[in-house]
């Protein structure tokens, strides 16, 4: 489906083109070079630091070049997910488009909208004549999905501008302030393996047809989580499965969170 004619038409133009554009967590050198031909062919400075961050300086508009300059902040990689039943090479294919109602989503996969949209926002309001601005930074940082590894590495002369606006929200007409920033956890445990018994059987269990969320916005809903739904039927199996039963309680309750924080941080 065409969605170049939707309004505001800059933003959804921008976004038609990015969507296009493979662009996974770590490997974001194709959206990189996308913008920076944009950039190139607007006359705009562009600069990327050792991470692969980039900022684009946009000129005000005429008789507001006095204005202090305005931070727009996105990241241009997203989430890479798919059903089950679906192809889908998140390295080359672009993201198939459709309409459900007032809704845009993609057919089977992830849309990429956190943050395509943020991004084409910035982008359409370097390009619109209509908007009326002060000078412009665009703050594209990468990697933020996986651990907001490009904002960690940001290189701090790469922006000039003091005030920023962070693009990256789920509520419309909101301002956030703040940041509660992330954390990587790593659970180990020993691993002894040995033959299967003579006469056992393997068994794949999976969980499927969860509805998902975002955590940020939906984790009060309660829906179920494939990890924890896992690690119940292990807790269920107990010593029936190839597992110490220490072990097995264990994981379960690394799992669940019933372990003091020190301990699921080994």
């Amino acid at each position: 489906m065409t969605i170049q004619n939707l309004e505001p038409r800059h933003l959804w133009q921008h976004f038609d083109r990015i969507r296009a554009i493979p662009r996974p967590s770590r490997h974001e050198e194709k959206i990189r070079e996308h913008l920076l031909a944009w950039a190139k062919e607007r006359g705009f400075t562009a600069r990327v630091d050792k991470a692969g961050n980039m900022v684009v300086s946009v000129p005000a508009t005429k008789g507001h070049e006095k204005a202090p300059v305005l931070v727009l902040q996105a990241h241009m990689d997203m989430v890479c997910e798919k059903n089950a039943n679906v192809t889908f090479d998140f390295s080359r294919d672009a993201i198939q488009l459709e309409r459900d109602g007032d809704w845009l989503k993609a057919k089977g996969t992830t849309l990429g909208a956190d943050n395509g949209v943020g991004l084409a926002a910035a982008l359409a309001v370097a390009d619109d004549p209509a908007v009326v601005h002060g000078p412009l930074e665009l703050l594209i940082t990468m990697d933020e999905e996986t651990g907001l590894t490009g904002a960690a590495q940001l290189d701090p002369s790469l922006v000039g501008g003091r005030r920023m606006l962070n693009l990256d929200t789920e509520e419309l007409y909101a301002i956030y302030i703040g940041c509660s920033g992330g954390g990587n956890s790593t659970f180990t445990l020993p691993v002894q393996r040995e033959a299967a018994p003579a006469g056992s059987r393997t068994v794949e269990v999976a969980v499927a047809g969860l509805k998902g969320g975002h955590s940020g916005i939906e984790i009060h809903l309660q829906r179920g989580n494939a990890i924890r739904l896992l690690a119940r039927i292990l807790r269920a199996a107990g010593a029936d499965i190839r597992a110490t039963r220490h072990d097995v309680q264990r994981l379960v309750a690394a799992f669940e969170g019933e372990l003091p924080l020190p301990q699921r941080l080994c």
